[in-house]
């Protein structure tokens, strides 16, 4: 589907349930809230389903918008999911009754009955945009669940996916009025003592490949124990590693539960494309930026990760 046809299938439909993917981030949550509130002001009953694992960071933007218990949905859309594998345990009764899916990685399964994708955009924001000023007026409180979605996922517009239409729409959004001083303080300036202290661990225990160009870093369940971290102190941790001087291909490793690690990799897409590695990993992404899952020790998941790396680097 393109923006425009999407536009039409929710106006003509509605009873709205939106579905955000397993460990939300901003993109996700502000996608959910934009395309909610969008809807509601086009006269649609819509809302978005609980999501056990939003942080405290993003839940705000989803206020006033989660279904209750009650409510059966005539038409189900996913913002944000690219794959089966990232639906929410409570999610996972819609895996096959999916209407619409909304969204901008070039590793989706269209398990949807409709899918309206973009790989070109920075975020699913910037797609949700075009998509819904067809059949709304942004208001602030949307324009800033939208700002939240593609400024987080651009890191505030400084990785490599940001494009010209990535400023124009964020410059659009800022004109509807929205608190940008306090989203950016609030995402991108501020870190809990804890994650300070998390970063320091990481640094100390990184390490360095392939003459420097391939850094790893694990982040252990006994590490987070340590400092006392969250889920909170965590978010956006996959790009602290990518600022080392030298280093293209920056894995973080992460560990979920005992022997279960969750590999994020940043990487210059022209020398790697991270896809490709993840798609070894059972995950996937963008060229430049993408996601997989590992068991094993910390060394094993680590040589997991530069075995498929390497894989792909030379064939």
């Amino acid at each position: 589907m393109t923006p425009q046809q999407a536009a039409d299938f929710l106006r003509s439909h509605d009873n709205y349930l939106i579905l955000t993917h397993v460990r939300p981030d901003g993109d996700t949550v502000g996608c959910a809230a934009g395309l909610c509130l969008a809807l509601r002001q086009a006269g649609k009953t819509a809302h978005a389903l609980p999501n056990p694992e939003t942080t405290p960071l993003f839940s705000p933007y989803l206020e006033g918008l989660l279904a209750p218990d009650s409510f059966v949905p005539h038409t189900v859309v996913s913002v944000d999911i690219a794959a089966r594998g990232l639906f929410p345990d409570n999610a996972q009764i819609y895996l096959e009754k999916v209407d619409l899916a909304i969204d901008h990685h070039p590793s989706q399964e269209f398990f949807a009955k409709e899918t309206c994708l973009d790989a070109s955009r920075a975020a699913c924001g910037e797609l949700m945009y075009d998509i819904v000023k067809q059949f709304c007026q942004i208001t602030p409180e949307m324009g800033t669940a939208l700002y939240v979605a593609i400024s987080t996922d651009c890191g505030c517009f400084q990785y490599g996916n940001t494009t010209s239409d990535t400023h124009r729409i964020a410059a659009q959004l800022i004109d509807c009025g929205i608190p940008l001083a306090q989203l950016n303080k609030r995402h991108f300036r501020t870190k809990s003592m804890k994650r300070l202290q998390l970063e320091g661990l990481i640094a100390q225990s990184m390490e360095l490949h392939d003459n420097g160009e391939t850094a790893l870093a694990a982040v252990s369940l006994d590490m987070l124990a340590q400092v006392g971290a969250d889920e909170r102190d965590l978010e956006d941790i996959a790009n602290f590693v990518g600022q080392v001087e030298g280093v293209y291909n920056a894995a973080t490793l992460r560990e979920l539960s005992p022997g279960k690690w969750k590999i994020s990799l940043r990487t210059d897409a022209q020398r790697l494309n991270a896809s490709h590695v993840c798609a070894l990993l059972s995950g996937g992404g963008h060229a430049a930026a993408a996601g997989g899952m590992t068991q094993g020790t910390m060394a094993q998941a680590k040589q997991a990760v530069l075995d498929a790396i390497r894989q792909v680097k030379h064939g």
